[in-house]
């Protein structure tokens, strides 16, 4: 059978349609394992590097200058939408939030206020002009239960108690709070689509702390209604969620054409449980510690689980701050080398 022609490598695996090879690109490539990411970094502080276009599109494209990757993301945060809902976001150095939302007057208060993060649309737009048509531009969106996980508890935590137990005491205004933050999301993604991303991955960090049947009542229905309202557009979409495999036959039904997998997941496994899906994935992003027969051997077992079907190469979750450079320029190497049969 003839491969199908592909001007964009990336794209068209998501969508199903196999190469010569699989592409690459990796979770967190823009940003803080660079040195050149961290000398912006010692003149600007987070927020003023996510809300710079001309900052944030410098971060995004500096990885594809050291590497031959598939594909761009977009240098911004999963929060950043939730300050046109009037919330008030610190990083220290992660997410930290000035007033967690406790109760349903709070989350009723929850009002669109400003337009949602037009420096994301700039900064995408200038991204969009650099590339050449073969790199694929991604942008991306936190969740909805993933980001009620941040806006109840307050910031990152181990056990997520009180994001939890509000959850289990007051779930009318969970799910009030849901359908806000779905709102949000599809207004957000349909802008960054509109600005130049051709791709989009929705980031659900924190779904596998839930059990199935919670994640069937507060998670799927939000992320299916996400996906399903950018079906028009004609991007791509993945779904990425961690520490999940728990929740693998729900996640089957969200309408994505590639879903994500974490490390601890067998690739194979996973491809059995999501029929008619991409996959993406699934390095253990500390085996970039290893050296460089023991990362080209793992990185083969995973090309040849992939085989099986459409496959993104990727790490299982972000990329390391300490991760060597090198590591990293090899890993490219060896994926781009390994041709499919």
């Amino acid at each position: 059978m003839a491969e199908t022609p592909a001007l964009n490598l990336f794209l068209e695996t998501v969508r199903g349609h196999g190469g010569r090879r699989a592409p690459i690109w990796i979770m967190r490539q823009a940003g803080r394992y660079l040195p050149e990411y961290r000398k912006i970094k010692e003149c600007a502080s987070f927020l003023e590097m996510t809300h710079d276009p001309a900052l944030a599109a410098e971060i995004t494209l500096q990885p594809l200058r050291r590497f031959p990757l598939d594909a761009a993301i977009i240098f911004s945060d999963i929060m950043t939408p939730l300050e046109a809902l009037g919330v008030e976001i610190a990083f220290t150095p992660g997410p930290s939030i000035a007033e967690p939302l406790r109760s349903r007057a709070a989350i009723e208060a929850l009002a669109l206020r400003d337009e949602v993060a037009p420096f994301v649309g700039a900064a995408l737009r200038i991204v969009r002009a650099a590339l050449t048509q073969d790199i694929a531009l991604i942008g991306f969106a936190g969740a909805p239960l993933t980001l009620a996980a941040y806006l109840v508890e307050g910031g990152g935590s181990k056990e997520y108690e009180h994001f939890r137990r509000f959850l289990r005491s007051e779930p009318a205004a969970m799910h009030v709070l849901l359908e806000k933050l779905t709102d949000l999301s599809i207004r957000y993604l349909r802008m960054q689509i509109a600005s130049g991303a051709q791709a989009i991955q929705l980031f659900d960090s924190w779904a596998g702390l839930h059990d199935l049947q919670t994640y069937r009542e507060f998670g799927l229905p939000y992320n299916a209604r996400i996906l399903a309202a950018l079906a028009d557009t004609g991007a791509a979409r993945i779904y990425f969620a961690l520490g999940a495999a728990h929740l693998i036959d729900a996640i089957a039904e969200i309408p994505a054409e590639a879903v994500g997998v974490d490390w601890r997941t067998d690739l194979a496994a996973a491809r059995a449980r999501l029929p008619g899906k991409a996959l993406q994935g699934n390095l253990d992003p500390a085996l970039l510690f290893a050296d460089r027969s023991t990362i080209t051997a793992e990185a083969h077992s995973i090309l040849d689980q992939g085989r099986g079907g459409s496959h993104v190469f990727n790490l299982g979750h972000g990329i390391w701050p300490t991760t060597p450079i090198d590591a990293v320029a090899h890993l490219v190497e060896t994926v781009q080398a390994y041709a499919r049969p």
